[in-house]
């Protein structure tokens, strides 16, 4: 485990619920919610994310479902900022950019409304927790394509064993605390 941001007043890592065996036998899931249940530790989170950036030009956050969604509006609320939300497919109406991407087992699809995306705007991608890096790769793509430019990817918890850095190759990416293994 690596914190960036040791505290003397806050250790981020006693807020995090790791769960053994979920959502199958052999993983630890680092549940994020219980950084929700915790007013301080959710606070500690959104104060970090706004050390990291108030000196970067962001003109828009993209967020991914459903809990990327927690951290990036309070984010940018602070910061004065338009929220754009990554949804999986069929979740949003009107006209989108759709993007299918490979899974462990499977595929999967994300989109945008493509009147969301801010042409030429630099946008900070966000999750609650960064693992293999699909969804966020994926996402970067529909907003190239739709005109933006990607600034970075954002997640409360890394887990860089899973060398999610191979998938956002290019791409700075912030946690706030990393995990070296399962």
């Amino acid at each position: 485990m690596n914190n960036i941001f040791m505290s003397s007043e806050f250790n981020l890592d006693n807020a995090i619920r790791k769960v053994k065996d979920f959502p199958k036998e052999g993983i630890l899931f680092y549940d994020i919610t219980s950084i929700l249940t915790n007013p301080k530790a959710f606070s500690y989170c959104i104060d970090r994310m706004e050390d990291l950036y108030k000196d970067s030009r962001i003109d828009a956050v993209a967020a991914a479902e459903a809990r990327g969604f927690l951290f990036a509006a309070p984010f940018c609320e602070r910061l004065g900022i338009p929220l754009i939300l990554i949804r999986k497919k069929g979740k949003l109406p009107g006209k989108v950019l759709t993007k299918t991407y490979a899974l462990e087992y499977g595929e999967d699809s994300i989109q945008i409304h493509k009147d969301d995306i801010p042409q030429g705007g630099r946008v900070l991608l966000v999750d609650d927790l960064i693992a293999t890096g699909g969804t966020l790769r994926a996402a970067a793509e529909l907003l190239e394509e739709g005109g933006a430019d990607v600034l970075g990817a954002f997640g409360v918890v890394g887990l860089p064993f899973l060398n999610y850095d191979k998938v956002l190759s290019g791409m700075k990416i912030d946690t706030l605390i990393n995990y070296d293994s399962e």
